[in-house]
């Protein structure tokens, strides 16, 4: 298969200019097609690839024949699902979809059923894993480093949700439920790292802080702004999400922690550079992964650079350049594909959960395929 790849784009606002950024960094990756309604949003992409067709439908981008080999779904959550049996009922082109996935707990079958049909690779966008500190702090885990791990946890302090087009992210309708829309992320790694299914799951949420002044045709948004949230595995292993999303003002924005009996591990990692006050505090800080060993006792430190340029592209720290370089190389080499829309699905799964919890004040128990709750 040639090294090169014609790409469409559905959607394409502030993360989907995220992707046209990190695509550029990518020899043989062009993006010919765009499909975005909001004229704001188009001029925007036009200074990023002048070159591209403009569509205001999917229909439209597909009907062009212009000879697309792979699309990429950066749409408002709650268009994916749609979207994505609309592709896989008119191509069998490779797909990289957003997260989530899906938004609610009745479009997970029709979804699944769909893909497994889908004739090329469908890829699901998990930034978080591909973070250059996530993957080091991932390796030591399965390099025995801490032993067994026993407890997770996956602290993110960070800023309130950002203004996105129409205001579509200030309702749960909208977005899933934050714990759908900003945590799937979070419970995807829980299970790539434990390598295990979610069996209960409680959370305790609130809004406290965020949007509350914010009025929408009459409406108060009702995005939470906070969580706790516990989820036991199968393995045995437990995993908890510290979430509050009015703490923009700390030096890293997430810090995951691993404990086994041999050591602790944790993993520092900082927000978007394009919100640090270097002009009061320097230099944005720099991601590190810290092993403390039991005997003998002393952390080890280890800073985790990350290219100046990936840094450049996008807000999560070079992650989403080799997410699409995974999937460049999933078309062009026949590769693995690393996220597949079984993760995709189960990680917003085990979100809904966690809100559905959050509502209801009980734990919540999922059934042995991790899609029911009981």
């Amino acid at each position: 298969m040639s090294k090169s790849v014609r790409y469409g784009m559905l959607g394409c606002g502030m993360m989907g200019q995220e992707h046209l950024r990190n695509l550029a960094l990518i020899d043989g990756a062009d993006v010919i097609a765009i499909t975005e309604p909001d004229p704001t949003m188009q001029r925007r992409c036009a200074e990023l690839v002048p070159d591209a067709h403009y569509f205001q439908t999917l229909d439209d981008m597909l009907n062009a024949d212009l000879g697309l080999e792979a699309i990429v779904i950066t749409t408002p959550n709650y268009q994916h699902a749609n979207q994505l049996l609309e592709l896989f009922s008119k191509t069998a082109l490779p797909i990289l979809v957003e997260k989530p996935v899906v938004t609610s707990l009745e479009q997970v079958a029709n979804i699944r059923a769909a893909a497994a049909k889908h004739p090329a690779p469908i890829w699901v966008a998990m930034e978080y894993r591909y973070m250059p500190p996530v993957s080091l702090f991932r390796q030591q885990i399965q390099d025995g480093d801490i032993g067994e791990m026993k407890m997770l946890n996956i602290r993110e302090h960070r800023f309130p949700f950002l203004e996105k087009v129409n205001d579509w992210n200030r309702f749960n309708e909208k977005t899933g439920g934050t714990l759908v829309e900003k945590c799937c992320h979070f419970f995807d790694l829980m299970r790539l790292l434990t390598r295990s299914e979610a069996k209960r799951i409680y959370a305790s949420t609130g809004q406290d802080c965020n949007h509350l002044d914010e009025r929408y045709d009459g409406m108060t948004p009702d995005i939470i702004d906070n969580a706790f949230v516990i989820v036991d595995f199968a393995s045995g292993q437990r995993a908890s999400l510290d979430l509050n999303m009015f703490a923009e003002g700390s030096r890293y924005q997430e810090e995951i922690c691993a404990i086994g009996p041999k050591a602790k591990l944790e993993c520092f990692v900082p927000g978007p550079g394009r919100f640090w006050p270097s002009e009061t505090l320097g230099p944005a800080p720099v991601p590190k992964v810290v092993l403390s060993p039991r005997s003998p006792k002393g952390p080890i430190e280890k800073d985790i650079p990350v290219d100046d340029r990936l840094l450049a592209a996008g807000d999560h720290n070079g992650s989403t350049f080799y997410q699409h370089l995974g999937f460049f190389k999933a078309i062009t080499e026949g590769a693995a594909v690393d996220v597949s829309i079984e993760d995709g699905l189960r990680a917003v799964v085990i979100g809904l959960a966690a809100q559905h919890s959050a509502q209801t004040g009980q734990s919540v128990k999922l059934t042995d395929d991790g899609f029911h709750f009981s």
